[in-house]
């Protein structure tokens, strides 16, 4: 059953339950006042019946006594005449003392008589009241009789003087045809009865002053008519209140109807749906509290997609930062401006721990004017960023409220959340760090400072927060990895020094620099002398020893904006930048003496043997660019061929390479011209063995191409 069926029941229910009832009521109630009034008016009736009997009784009394009078003077006929005529009875009989009748006046009925003074239960045609008549002497002589028929006429007079309808029982009641005198003839004294016909009958026994058994009778009250008005009125309330019933359910339905059909809307994604407001009632307030409801809806809806597609554009370009570069201040400022977009923050900032000096330095800032993160430096458990970092647990609050103190150089604040910067359960991604139950040590500091709006951070907010410190210590050990394998690459992991890759890779660059300042730069190839001795006599790891001592004196000696290779075996190289073959020559001697002054101490691998002392020996050979080459590799190659002429002098010198005119393209210079030679590029220096000779002329042309190291030359 629908709402508007039910609403219309109960309304019907409501209305028409009391109307039927107050019907019935009505009906019950005018059926028995009419019954009262029934029997009052017999009653009534009665009462009259019996006063007038009792006058009609009087008079006749007067009437006899007047003839016994007139009678006593003698004049008997003349007597009852005249009070016939007087109309004081219908009848008059005058009887002598011993019943001989004298005289008589009118139609006298036939007898008995009732006795107005004696009523019994009899059959009687008349009423009459008698008094004896008397001589002067007051003796009895007769007797007069006064006599009123009981007919027509008294019985219309009846029913006329008391209002209801008079029938005689005292006459022959088997010739009655009436049905009130049969029921009152059934009935017991002063009892009332119904007729088949509708009549309310009551039998009125003889009494003094009324000597006749009489049966009084009224018609019984005719409800049919009100019933039909009742139920008349009944059905014309039932259409009303079904036509208002139904008015009211579909007034009250209508719009809830509207309400569901939006709501249906609203459920399958419609957030446009709205419901006229018809009415300021409750109903109207519904729909006014669910258009503005759909309205809030619908804009937070709108807020919460624009944020999503600025969250997923800010993601990307996350994603796209953490898969493209490994700038890690770039990746610190994405991650910073991420997480800020992400939950509201106006400012934030990223500390990174300094693994030399173990303290807090700031990486990078967003939304802090005027502040210059370079400066934020903090020791670990100084205000609340070195508080979260020493302790790796998250913080957010008010600093009025939660504490803790902030440190003078921090960001002032009035809210915040930081949240240490460390990859969640899983520590350094290098994988060679030994496990342990404590949590993994703090990299840094991500920090949020008041959210717009100048509520507090929330919960979510902190799991926001981590999700990106998390991402933050991934990218920074990607980044701290990549590093390292990129070190790895280009260092040759038994001396330290650059391997041949970073060689190559760093004699371009240097080769490019000079030519195009106009500067030279100075190439050292360098071998130690008789080293496969070394192995052969001491074995390969007092070899590797002797390399790894080789390769720190050789650091010792060169300056910091110098290069040092390993090129492979015992070979190595040198790249000087602005330097010409004096200065080369310069530190080839010292490095010379270096090597030369004090034998390689090796440690014997066998329990119990002493120290062993090597003494090695070093051939440099050197050449300029771009006296000795135009390109890289062409000076490398007249630096190893300069090498090789200090072996054949003897080792444990240095030679340079012989002076050559080199077509060197500079900056704005035409094509084919040629530099001017370099100061002191003719000059002749002395090894440490006594004057350098040159080595073999390097024909000028075409320079060669980068060649591997040669592993043989001559010991």
């Amino acid at each position: 059953m629908t709402l508007r069926a039910r609403l219309t029941a109960a309304f019907l229910a409501v209305v028409l339950g009391p109307v039927l009832l107050g019907a019935i009521f009505v009906g019950i109630a005018v059926s028995a006042v009419s019954q009262q009034r029934a029997k009052e008016r017999l009653e009534s009736g009665a009462q009259n019946v019996e006063a007038a009997l009792a006058v009609t009784c009087q008079r006749l009394r007067l009437a006899a006594e007047t003839t016994a009078l007139v009678t006593a003077d003698g004049d008997q006929p003349d007597a009852a005449q005249r009070t016939v005529q007087r109309g004081l009875a219908r009848a008059v009989e005058v009887s002598g003392a011993d019943g001989t009748v004298l005289t008589t006046a009118g139609v006298l009925p036939p007898k008995p008589w009732a006795d107005c003074a004696a009523p019994a239960h009899a059959p009687f045609a008349a009423i009459a009241a008698s008094v004896d008549v008397l001589d002067p002497s007051s003796r009895r002589i007769g007797r007069a009789y006064a006599v009123e028929p009981v007919d027509a006429t008294l019985l219309a007079w009846l029913t006329d003087a008391s209002g209801v309808r008079v029938d005689s029982l005292a006459t022959d009641q088997t010739a009655s045809e009436s049905e009130s005198v049969r029921v009152a003839a059934k009935l017991d004294r002063d009892a009332t009865g119904t007729t088949p016909g509708g009549l309310l009958v009551r039998r009125l026994e003889p009494r003094p002053d009324q000597p006749l058994t009489l049966a009084l009778s009224v018609p019984e009250p005719d409800t049919g008519g009100l019933y039909a008005v009742l139920v008349a009125v009944v059905a014309c309330a039932g259409v009303v209140a079904v036509s208002v019933a139904w008015w009211l359910a579909r007034s009250t339905t209508h719009p809830l109807t509207e309400l569901a059909q939006a709501v249906e809307r609203v459920a399958d994604g419609d957030l446009s749906a709205r419901v006229p407001v018809r009415s300021q009632d409750e109903v109207g307030r519904l729909g006014q509290t669910f258009n503005r409801m759909t309205r809030e809806m619908q804009g937070y809806v709108q807020a919460l997609t624009a944020s999503r597609d600025q969250l997923r554009g800010q993601l990307g370009v996350l994603g796209d930062t953490l898969a493209g570069t490994h700038d890690l201040d770039r990746i610190l400022q994405v991650i910073l401006q991420t997480a800020a977009a992400a939950t509201g923050a106006q400012s934030g900032v990223v500390l990174m721990v300094d693994p030399a000096s173990g303290e807090l330095r700031g990486q990078v800032a967003e939304g802090l004017a005027g502040f210059d993160v370079a400066d934020l430096r903090l020791q670990l458990g100084d205000g609340l960023l070195g508080t979260v970092a020493a302790s790796g647990e998250p913080r957010r609050g008010r600093v009025d409220r939660d504490g803790p103190v902030l440190a003078p150089v921090e960001p002032r604040c009035i809210t915040y959340v930081a949240v240490p910067i460390a990859a969640p359960g899983v520590g350094p991604t290098t994988g060679l760090e030994p496990q342990s139950d404590l949590p993994p040590a703090a990299r840094g500091v991500l920090a949020l400072y008041d959210r717009h709006g100048f509520d507090e951070f929330d919960d979510a907010d902190l799991i926001t927060l981590r999700t990106f410190a998390g991402q933050a210590a991934v990218a920074v050990d990607n980044v701290r990895v990549h590093e390292e394998a990129q070190r790895l690459s280009l260092t040759d992991p038994l001396t330290g020094l650059s391997n041949y890759r970073y060689l190559r890779e760093s004699l371009r660059r240097e080769v490019e620099r000079a030519s195009r300042f106009g500067r030279s730069l100075a190439a050292l190839a360098l071998d130690l002398d008789r080293f496969k001795e070394v192995n052969d006599t001491y074995g390969h790891a007092a070899g590797d020893a002797v390399l790894a001592e080789f390769a720190r004196r050789l650091r010792a000696e060169i300056r910091e904006v110098d290069f040092a290779f390993r090129q492979g075996g015992e070979e190595f190289v040198v790249l000087l930048p602005e330097t010409d073959a004096a200065g080369a020559a310069v530190l080839a001697e010292r490095l010379g003496a270096a090597v030369r002054r004090s034998p390689v101490l090796v440690v014997s691998s066998t329990p119990g043997q002493p120290p062993r002392r090597i003494p090695v020996t070093v051939s440099i050979g050197i050449a300029v660019f771009p006296i000795h080459g135009a390109t890289g590799a062409a000076v490398l190659e007249a630096a190893d061929d300069a090498l090789y002429a200090a072996k054949a002098a003897g080792r444990d010198t240095y030679k340079i390479a012989p002076d050559v005119v080199v077509a060197v393209p500079l900056p704005g210079a035409l094509p084919g011209a040629l530099p001017g030679a370099l100061p002191g590029a003719q000059e002749s220096f002395t090894g440490a063995q006594g004057p350098a000779k040159a080595s073999t002329e390097v024909t000028p042309g075409a320079p060669k191409a980068a060649q591997p190291p040669r592993q043989s030359r001559g010991g």
